[in-house]
């Protein structure tokens, strides 16, 4: 199970008013660390299905969303819980220091 794109129009319904916690991948297509960390955030996306709710913004299709957010570099991962920030992570990282960010505010 890969992460789900997700637009600005999206972002109030998939987001702001989800039950589960979000996991959103801020990401571009000419962003090579981006292409690091995509799969592993397909993988977190598969494991914790039914916990965590794992989204992907292209930041160049959507920069309202980006701008709001205040994403200044990507990738760049927030975790948001009932439509509040609760952890932003930025730059590449491997999935052991991920999922210790995530357990951190799960």
């Amino acid at each position: 199970m890969a992460a789900t794109p997700v637009t600005d129009a999206e972002w109030p319904a998939e987001v702001l008013e989800s039950d589960l916690p979000v996991l959103i991948d801020f990401w571009a297509e000419w962003c090579g660390p981006c292409r690091m960390v995509s799969p592993i955030v397909d993988e977190i996306a598969t494991e914790q299905a039914g916990r965590l709710k794992v989204l992907k913004l292209n930041v160049d299709e959507n920069p309202a969303t980006a701008r709001d957010y205040g994403i200044m570099s990507i990738p760049t991962l927030l975790v948001m819980k009932g439509g509040q920030e609760a952890k932003r992570i930025v730059g590449a990282k491997g999935k052991a220091q991920l999922e210790a960010d995530l357990d951190a505010v799960l």
